[in-house]
């Protein structure tokens, strides 16, 4: 499975996390990556830096070291009302959002309470992609969820991180379960390394084996080529990123 696109990755900023936007795209170059997405964790999340970080990011070159930079973040998922902690003035410039549960923003609740919060987030447009939903500290329903992904085109994660076991421990199999389900709708999937080091940048081995395993077709993964990671994100009605135009194979 070709991937080009790294849509989950974290710089210093966030606070627990090692490197340099700069030395994560050297990193997505030696990888064969053609787009990077920097993702750093929205102002709820401890450590994490305050939301002027993600309003500037509008300065970020568009490419660096040869690599796209799509401008982005991972939000907190703040409640059970599907609220997420950046302000429309900081989202304006973003490219990509992430949703994520995290245990010191969002205390575990109920598997009702977590399929609430998903159904909403999902619901209310601001997301592009749901993060690591295979904790199980954050059990719902599967089926409900990502039958909402898939209609309202937002993408389901697969977090190379998770698959590796160092974080999320009880996480695989659901992972597993997950796309599976997400297959069987048709929901669009996503590829992210979770990286908190410059080195784990578009190391996507566990990725590709549950993608095999599972039988994902590469058209229902949006990380499969540059044209079908810019067209989802058309789709999400996004802007087009006019410095790209002519960058890439888009055929």
């Amino acid at each position: 499975m070709r991937l080009v696109v790294d849509t989950h990755t974290h710089t210093y900023a966030s606070g627990h996390a090692y490197s340099t936007i700069i030395e994560n795209a050297k990193s997505a170059k030696s990888r064969g990556l053609s787009i990077l997405c920097t993702t750093d964790h929205a102002g709820s999340m401890p450590g994490a830096p305050h939301y002027w970080f993600f309003a500037n990011q509008k300065i970020l070159p568009r490419f660096l070291e040869g690599v796209g930079i799509i401008r982005g973040c991972e939000a907190n998922l703040l409640n059970v009302n599907g609220e997420i902690d950046l302000p429309p003035d900081a989202l304006k410039h973003l490219d990509w959002v992430i949703s994520s549960f995290h245990e010191p923003v969002f205390t575990p609740s109920t598997p009702k309470e977590h399929t609430d919060a998903l159904l909403k987030v999902i619901s209310n447009g601001l997301v592009d992609a749901l993060g690591h939903l295979g904790n199980p500290n954050f059990d719902f329903d599967f089926d409900a969820v990502i039958k909402a992904a898939a209609d309202n085109h937002v993408a389901v994660e697969i977090n190379n991180s998770t698959l590796l076991g160092h974080s999320r421990r009880g996480s695989i199999d659901r992972c597993y379960e997950i796309i599976d389900v997400a297959k069987q709708y048709g929901a669009y999937i996503t590829t992210g390394t979770d990286a908190h080091f410059c080195e784990s940048i578009g190391e996507f081995d566990k990725t590709r084996q549950l993608l095999t395993k599972v039988g994902i077709a590469p058209e229902q993964v949006i990380t499969h080529s540059e044209k079908q990671f810019l067209d989802f994100l058309l789709l999400r009605g996004r802007n087009r990123i006019s410095e790209f135009d002519g960058a890439f194979d888009l055929i």
